[in-house]
């Protein structure tokens, strides 16, 4: 019996087979083989938001391959990723693969190790449809708002902007804590910090409250410090109060996809996309050679926002606790952390999928960032899982004059969770006062007394870990987008980075203004929430997928129409950055321009001097803007028989000749359009013909002679089976089968 499992990504392949056996080949899908088409809206609206799907580009041999392994299997098995968006893969390659549903079954793995997947075979089901939807509905919502906001950018600022649900949101928490940066006004205030000594010489580091009457307070001028240091000086320094406590400080609960991007950024400074790309090496499988089990994930699942753990791994982790620490660092109840209401809870929290495999084992298996964050991972679950650590708290009040001093420190009792190596550093642990012994009423001797102005300071900026947090927070975005969102709007030229700092652009701030202006329930914090919570209620089955969309459209389209009808007559200035760069051409200062590949400085002389300097990632110039050198390529002239190169030209890229000028001649790249041969089954490629119009054909033209004018579709004449095309006008399908009259409006 041969058995067929497909998976997304390649990189888990041979991981998976190596758990399976002969009886199961396993193949990739390489994520989406469908999706909206980029060149329409792509979404029936009055038909219920219907969804009108195509092949992705350059997917057409993938498809054909996975159809014709399909064929020979007896069973398939979907393995896509354990959520939405895995469903919805699975669902789209039961579509476009036309599988036989008798003999078609859905898995899911939440880690690659050989149990868990041989688990995942055992227990097939049924496509989730309820997920399958919340996908649907997530990505219909999102083409909407770009497809119908984005030309009021391009009419209101400039062609070429995007608009998108959630980065629009997430661009203007950047531009807003910019604002509140920039209005911050800082004020004074004074702190004046005592070195004490008992009488047995231990040091005693106290920090100014208050005074006896007034308590705490604010000292806000160098006269009032003054005040207060004339009178410290000449008095006592009594312990008031001595307060000795035992207290408990417990473990952080293992890692969600939030607070582990967050604290790589803090630890490592890692980039949100560069952590999930980490971790999804280590959930997919890393060789670990035959000492460590050969290929196989080691960690789960690491897109969740849940903090629950399997009873097996918990059981592990005991295990783990007591062989390596004893049983008195684990609990005498099992530590369960409660996921908040707004998580999916569909997986665990991230944690090793095996106990037996410590950081230290791995040292020299894992790559620098693998390990790093591994470790990070393992610190974080086996802490987790342990007992509280105690620690012997001390609290003084020192009284001189009526002016109070506080001092603190503590010793560790037990460590309990802290035992385990590098958490302290991972937790941010800062260095501790060691315990004086001391009593209630006793003299200290005054060493040093030293004032310090200080002045308020803004908000930080946003880094990505704190974005993240405070996307969290607000509800916006999911576990599997965080990343995607902060790429994007700095992709878009909206945020840029500052060091590790992430500062709106010019660009951004007015792309957020007229947002907020004319759409201000669409970037809206709560709005935005409120839509991540109705797409979540979609899944687990509480509304419908044409409930949700059709709430949404309806008042987005009014606000749509209104914005069309106020909308300035004129585009909008985006404000220039000039800077102290010098045109080397003709002696005008140089400004800041954003393009697809980043900011560049461009002559303020521009279009009479249209000079242009490349920035590093530091801002810093470092050439020139040159035009594109020409790639080398394996394909011959048809004419002279001499190679060919490509270049880039005003209007893209083109294969050109290398024998220009004797030789001019040129060949148009390859424009998939997602539309398989109906004689061959290859790519479809969209070409322009030497006059100049525009025509499809094969892509293993001369060989295969498919040709039309009319743009193909994916989709087979009922009558006859050819290939439908698209009218001149767009408005109807017919056949391309000449001797076929079938028409669809």
């Amino acid at each position: 019996m041969q058995n067929l499992v497909i998976i997304e990504s390649p990189g888990k392949v041979k991981t998976i087979k190596s758990c399976l056996g002969k009886n199961y080949d396993v193949i990739a899908s390489v994520g989406h083989v469908r999706d909206l088409p980029k060149s329409s809206l792509g979404i029936d609206v009055k038909n219920g938001f219907e969804p009108k799907y195509v092949t992705i580009q350059g997917k057409n041999k993938i498809i054909s391959d996975l159809k014709q392994k399909a064929k020979e299997a007896d069973r398939v098995y979907l393995a896509t990723d354990p959520d939405r968006e895995g469903e919805a893969i699975s669902w789209h390659l039961s579509k476009v693969l036309d599988l036989d549903e008798n003999k078609t079954e859905r898995v899911t793995f939440n880690e690659i190790t050989k149990s868990a997947v041989q688990k995942g075979i055992e227990s097939p089901r049924k496509i989730d449809m309820d997920l399958v939807n919340s996908q649907q509905a997530r990505r219909v919502l999102d083409r909407l708002v770009g497809y119908k906001l984005s030309p009021f950018l391009w009419k209101t600022i400039k062609s070429g902007l995007s608009a998108g649900r959630v980065q629009s949101v997430a661009a203007r928490i950047i531009v807003e804590r910019e604002e509140e940066i920039q209005a911050f006004k800082p004020e004074e205030y004074w702190s004046i910090d005592a070195v004490l000594r008992t009488s047995k010489k231990a040091v005693i580091n106290a920090k100014y409250f208050g005074t006896s009457s007034s308590k705490k307070a604010v000292i806000k001028s160098e006269q009032e410090t003054q005040a207060v240091l004339d009178a410290v000086k000449s008095g006592e320094f009594v312990v008031t109060e001595c307060t000795k406590e035992k207290k408990q400080k417990s473990p952080q609960p293992p890692f969600t996809t939030s607070t582990m991007q967050q604290e790589a950024a803090r630890r490592f400074g890692f980039q949100a996309t560069k952590t999930m790309k980490v971790a999804q090496q280590l959930y997919e499988g890393v060789g670990l050679g035959k000492e460590f089990g050969g290929d196989h994930g080691i960690i789960t699942y690491m897109r969740t926002d849940s903090l629950r753990i399997a009873d097996e791994a918990a059981y592990a982790a005991k295990e783990y606790i007591e062989n390596t620490y004893g049983s008195d660092y684990y609990p005498s109840r099992r530590k369960v952390y409660k996921t908040k209401n707004s998580a999916q809870d569909a997986h665990e929290a991230i944690r090793p999928s095996d106990m037996n495999l410590s950081p230290e084992k791995l040292k020299g298996v894992l790559t620098g960032d693998q390990f790093k964050l591994y470790r990070l991972i393992w610190n974080r679950f086996i802490a987790s899982q342990m007992k509280n650590a105690e620690l012997d708290v001390l609290s003084l009040d020192i009284e001189s004059n009526g002016h109070i001093f506080k001092a603190s420190a503590y010793d560790i009792a037990f460590k309990g969770f802290m035992a385990v190596s590098g958490i302290e550093e991972d937790e941010g642990e800062e260095k501790r006062e060691k315990l004086p012994n001391i009593e209630k009423g006793e003299k200290l001797e005054l060493e040093s007394v030293t004032p310090k102005q200080n002045f308020t300071e803004p908000p930080p900026h946003f880094n990505e870990g704190s974005l993240v947090k405070f996307l969290e927070e607000k509800g916006i975005g999911r576990p599997s987008t965080y990343a995607t969102i902060i790429s994007t709007i700095i992709e878009r030229g909206y945020v840029e980075r500052d060091k590790k700092n992430l500062k709106a652009t010019p660009l951004g701030r007015t792309v957020v203004e007229v947002m907020k202006e004319n759409f201000p329930e669409y970037v809206d914090y709560k709005f935005t929430a409120d839509a991540e919570t109705k797409l979540d209620s979609i899944a687990q089955g509480e509304h419908s997928y044409s409930e949700v969309l059709s709430s949404f459209y309806d008042n987005f389209t009014k606000c749509l129409e209104k914005a069309d009808k106020n909308a300035p007559s004129k585009k909008i200035k985006i404000p220039v950055e000039e800077t102290d760069y010098i045109c080397d051409q003709c002696g005008r200062k140089m400004v800041i321009k954003y393009g697809p590949y980043g900011k560049f400085l461009a002559c303020s002389g521009y279009p009479d001097c249209k000079n242009t300097m490349q920035l590093d990632k530091n801002g810093n110039v470092i050439k020139k803007v040159e035009k594109a050198e020409p790639v080398q390529t394996d394909m011959i002239c048809e004419k002279c028989g001499k190679p060919m190169v490509l270049r880039t030209g005003k209007y893209g890229s083109f294969y050109a000749c290398t024998d220009y000028p004797k030789c001019k001649t040129t060949k148009p790249v390859p424009d998939p359009i997602g539309v398989p041969c109906p004689k061959c089954g290859r790519d479809i490629l969209k070409v322009k013909s030497k006059s100049g119009r525009i025509f499809f054909r094969c892509e293993g033209y001369p060989k295969c002679t498919f040709a039309t004018w009319n743009k193909p579709v994916n989709e087979k004449c009922p009558k006859c089976g050819s290939i439908l095309v698209e009218s001149k006008k767009g408005d109807s399908l017919y056949c391309s089968n000449q001797d076929c009259d079938y028409k669809k409006k």
